[in-house]
């Protein structure tokens, strides 16, 4: 989970399947895909989104949808 990596740690998503399918759609749209290497890059405040980078794109997540992503931190 997104919950356990700090700003700057790289990740791997791991599953994807937790998530709505219509946020599925729209992660699969950006290249982010299971296997994914990612890069959290800022945790909004007062429970707003979070800034992740993948394939050289920054892309914001509503956080309790990134809370449903398995991560594994590398």
């Amino acid at each position: 989970m997104f919950g356990t990596l700090k700003t700057g740690d790289k990740g791997i998503i791991m599953n994807i399947s937790h998530v709505s399918p219509l946020v599925q759609r729209r992660l699969l749209d950006l290249g982010i895909t299971e296997g994914s290497e990612v890069c959290l890059k800022c945790v909004m405040p007062f429970g707003g989104p979070i800034m992740i980078e993948s394939n050289g794109q920054c892309v914001g997540i509503r956080r309790k949808e990134a809370e449903q992503l398995e991560v594994e931190k590398i």
